[in-house]
């Protein structure tokens, strides 16, 4: 392996229950805020343990044409039902789920990365046209 790309891994949210899932409009009106919901887990849940969880989600927009992605956002999840009355004691745990509002100029990409501290980096992406 050469490049961080090269440890990502993708498949069908629908089948797996790693990939993020990019929910928001296929096409937006050019600098005007729209909702981004990402949710790991969506059609397959996936387990939020403190030995099996979902630790982040970033979000990355790259603009038609653009040569960089732009950092959109970037979403810890910290509560596992970690104590110190032991694992899975905790009295809080997160869910796999964010939403962010942001504009854009022009058409592009969304891409979404997640990492499982079992399973490491999943990526997905979206298209998005400006009307």
């Amino acid at each position: 392996m050469s490049t961080i790309g090269e440890v990502f891994q993708t498949a069908d949210w629908k089948a797996e229950k790693h990939v993020p899932v990019i929910e928001c409009p296929d096409s937006v009106k050019a600098d005007e805020f729209f909702e981004v919901k990402l949710t790991i887990g969506k059609e397959i849940a996936h387990p939020n343990t403190t030995e099996h969880h979902i630790r982040w989600v970033q979000l990355f927009f790259k603009p038609e044409g653009g040569k960089f992605a732009f950092q959109v956002g970037i979403f810890e999840f910290t509560a596992h039902g970690e104590s110190t009355e032991g694992a899975n004691a905790g009295p809080a745990y997160t869910h796999s789920s964010v939403s962010a509002s942001l504009k854009i100029k022009k058409a592009g990409v969304l891409f979404a990365t997640s990492f499982c501290n079992i399973h490491g980096l999943w990526e997905s992406s979206k298209a998005i046209k400006i009307t």
